[in-house]
């Protein structure tokens, strides 16, 4: 059920942070906000989340460097990450796989696709 689903958004973009935000809480999903990787992982630290999504290109700390150090931590092993970005190279995309993201979507988002995707990644976690 996703009323218990909480889902960690990581842009450095205050206004992407509140649109994911409002998309995401609009869908049911409670909302954990992170400007940055290290807050991000701070978040994951004190708190579970079921999702992760996280922005390629951030400073210090890029979504890539995120998600190998979520990879890393036996909690977070499963823990779905999707990428959204502005970004579509397929050398970002091959990169965000070898890190372990389990998906990409480009920027600007589709409120029923974010949603759409967001839903099966979590099912797929948990199956």
């Amino acid at each position: 059920m996703i009323k218990n689903k909480t889902i960690l958004v990581v842009d450095d973009s205050a206004v992407m942070r509140q649109l994911t935000s409002a998309i995401l809480e609009d869908g049911g999903y409670r909302v954990l906000l992170a400007d940055d990787g290290h807050t991000a992982l701070e978040h994951v630290r004190q708190r579970a989340v079921h999702m992760v999504l996280t922005d390629w290109t951030m400073i210090p700390m890029d979504g890539g460097e995120l998600t190998r150090q979520l990879r890393l931590r036996p909690d977070h092993a499963h823990v779905p990450i999707l990428v959204l970005s502005t970004v579509s190279s397929g050398a970002s995309k091959a990169e965000a796989r070898q890190a372990g993201a389990s998906g990409w979507l480009c920027k600007p988002i589709e409120p029923a696709t974010l949603l759409a995707v967001a839903g099966s990644l979590m099912n797929l976690a948990q199956a």
